[in-house]
């Protein structure tokens, strides 16, 4: 599989292990959830590396800055989401703590990646 220039930037990586844990997460959360809490935070979670590859693609500036902006919003959706799961008992402190981590060191890359613009 030949790789794609987004592939190189350091916050698509991080993007796209947070994704990958949020699946492994809620591939756990109960079934009655599976159309609810667990798709939502998929699709937050997915979100975040779509829009820094679709964002990468652009050709303006603006248009890169868009599409960061969509990815720093996935971020705060599935912060919340997280948290929610955690108050529901799905989710254990330890798992959202490093969530958290995750989530924070994904915006920091993305904000960076956002002033490199």
């Amino acid at each position: 599989m030949n790789k794609r220039p987004y592939q190189n930037l350091i916050a698509w990586k991080e993007a796209h292990q947070l994704c990958l844990r949020v699946y492994s997460l809620t591939g756990e959360f109960p079934s009655e959830e599976k159309f609810g809490l667990t798709s939502q935070m998929r699709r937050s979670s997915y979100g975040v590396p779509t829009n820094i590859a679709e964002g990468n693609g652009r050709k303006t500036k603006r248009d890169r800055s868009h599409f960061l902006d969509i990815a720093t919003g996935s971020i705060e959706e599935l912060h919340y989401q997280y948290v929610l799961s955690h108050d529901l008992g799905y989710l254990t402190t330890q798992e959202c703590e490093e969530l958290h981590d995750r989530i924070q060191r994904t915006g920091y890359l993305i904000h960076k990646l956002q002033q490199s613009l």
